[in-house]
């Protein structure tokens, strides 16, 4: 095959990354913020993790092995929950959101700079004392886990779980105010609404649930305070209070929260499935109309987590909504199913990560409407199978596609490519374990095995043996991500500007992009999706001649000094 030499720096103009020092302080550049949040949210993400190994640690046997007692497990598992939603989820959307949303519409920046930064310094300390709650109040009862149900509240850690979730809370609010008026003043001339890329659609939506739902959970945590140091007794049955009222307005923000954490990841997949089968999206306006759709019934399906104690005649109607909001989700998955259809599928990590998303929330989905049919929601109420949905929900949905996202936009964020081999290890790895740790969990749920309890029957002892050993290979999974990083931020292949030959705007600057993304006034295409056409072709050879790129710039990148390249593609490549 014939090769084209190209020195390294005729790939792309220089431009300097950050340095270390900028990471660190206050910064109102958006791309800056935008990798502040994936770092934290990131450490966050370990700490979390190796809780989680700690609770399938003591799974192990059905006694008591390191816990001091049922108390002790139910802190530690709680901490797990809250720091993997509130630490790592949240905000890794975030960093995404904050780092590509101005650059796929053009912008120089977020329409709050000052505020953005805000919302970003929020975090670490009201992370740093959400663990400090965990040590101060880790021998409490019921510390987090559902508070108002315990009486025994003598110690700081519950005040300090809620004051940081207070925090957190107020940057979640803060961020999604700054995307809705991003994502609806600062398009560029010449893109509608119609012509945004679907991850805009997807952290508008999701901006729209935070600010609706989100003062909810702050009301609840107020009336929690107020409980705990101000005398009140708006939870405590003892003084005639109602631990249901904390309930309903918990998980009138709780439910909602799972779309806060799942329709961004929606949002990142139709990206990376059309970019990588090279197929325009199918049905574009029902997949941006259908994450509005889930934004709106998202509020009308919290009280199915509550059917063993809400009244008998409310039961039904909860049901129904419930079922009904599999329909915009089942929306997306058949368009994304058509859009890789008959496409020129190229399995790259981003790709392997966001088809690993698709089967296993569908997994999840399936098990969400079982969970929506009340007479088996009975059966299997505060069991495993709970355990099971929802983390084929949080994890096979959100962290997933997290992770396609990490491998699809790392190159524009560093300029260097992550390693695809050590992606695809990654990925195995990432599959098995977590299905492996998960799917039994649907078994020993309808079998009987209560879920918040340390101490089981030994008959469940076989199968928490082999999800405890799979826990830890996805736990291992998760460091092979880390040293790819690591290693390629600064020894990785060279990316150019576009390495996937993407449409969308946030590829048509520099990698990493300078300082106001973009020189002159970025022209967007009129299809972001629209691959397989002479006008596509012809605006990314654009591109490349716009930043010193060859027309045969493809994946195909150098390490150092002069590398061959392949071949142009072919036109609608």
């Amino acid at each position: 095959m014939a090769t084209i030499s190209v020195p390294l720096e005729q790939l792309q103009p220089k431009v300097k990354r950050p340095g270390l020092g900028q990471y660190l302080r206050w910064s109102v550049d958006h791309k800056i913020i935008g990798v502040q949040y994936a770092v934290t949210a990131l450490i966050f993400f370990l700490i979390g993790g190796a809780l989680a190994l700690g609770i399938r640690w003591e799974l192990f046997t059905p006694d008591l092995d390191f816990m001091a007692d049922g108390t002790a497990y139910n802190s530690l598992f709680s901490i797990h929950g809250t720091v993997m939603i509130f630490l790592w989820i949240i905000p890794m959307f975030g960093a995404f959101g904050n780092y590509l949303i101005p650059l796929q519409l053009g912008a120089k920046d977020m329409a709050f700079p000052w505020l953005n930064a805000l919302a970003f310094w929020l975090i670490p300390p009201a992370g740093i004392f959400l663990l400090g709650g965990y040590l101060v109040g880790q021998t409490e009862a019921g510390w987090t886990s559902y508070p108002p149900l315990s009486t025994l509240f003598s110690g700081d850690g519950q005040t300090m779980w809620a004051m940081s979730i207070h925090l957190l809370g107020i940057s979640s609010i803060l961020g999604a105010i700054n995307f809705i008026v991003t994502i609806l003043n600062m398009r560029p001339e010449g893109m509608s609404l119609w012509q945004m890329p679907l991850f805009c659609w997807a952290l508008l939506a999701t901006s729209f649930i935070v600010v609706m739902a989100t003062p909810f959970l702050a009301g609840a945590l107020t009336l929690l305070l107020l409980d705990r140091v101000g005398g009140t007794a708006f939870f405590d049955a003892n003084r005639g209070g109602d631990v249901l009222l904390w309930q309903n307005i918990f998980w009138f923000y709780s439910h909602p929260a799972v779309y806060i954490m799942v329709l961004p990841g929606m949002g990142v997949v139709s990206e990376i499935l059309s970019v990588h089968s090279r197929k325009p999206v199918f049905g574009y306006r029902m997949i941006a109309l259908s994450s509005m759709a889930i934004a709106l019934v998202g509020f009308m399906v919290w009280a199915h987590h509550m059917f063993t104690s809400l009244q008998p005649e409310l039961r039904i109607p909860f049901m129904i909504t419930t079922m009904i909001i599999a329909v915009p989700t089942g929306i997306k998955i058949f368009s994304w199913i058509g859009t890789i259809w008959g496409g020129k599928i190229r399995f790259t990590s981003a790709m392997l990560f966001a088809l690993g998303f698709l089967s296993m929330f569908v997994i999840g989905g399936i098990s969400g409407v079982m969970l929506a049919a009340v007479p088996f929601n009975y059966q299997v109420h505060d069991t495993y199978f709970v355990v099971s949905h929802f983390h084929f929900v949080l994890f096979g949905g959100s962290v997933f596609s997290i992770y396609a996202a990490i491998y699809h936009w790392f190159p524009k964020v560093s300029g260097r490519m992550l390693d695809e081999r050590l992606g695809r290890l990654h990925f195995a790895l990432t599959y098995i374990g977590f299905f492996f740790t998960f799917f039994p969990m649907h078994w020993v749920g309808m079998l009987g095995m209560p879920r918040r309890v340390a101490v089981y029957a030994p008959e469940f002892q076989s199968w928490n043996i082999v999800i405890g050993i799979a826990s830890f290979v996805l736990g291992f999974s998760t460091l092979i991500l880390l040293y790819n990083m690591a290693w390629s931020w600064s020894k990785g292949r060279v990316a150019g500007a576009n390495p996937w030959r993407a449409l969308t705007l946030e590829w048509a600057t520099t990698s990493p992009p300078p300082a106001w993304n973009f020189d002159e006034d970025p022209v967007p295409f009129e299809d972001p999706y629209g691959y397989g056409t002479e006008a596509a072709q012809a605006y990314l050879d654009a591109i490349d001649r716009a930043f010193g790129l060859p027309d045969a710039a493809s994946d195909a990148l150098p390490r150092t000094g002069s590398t061959p390249l392949s071949p142009a593609p072919a036109a609608g490549d």
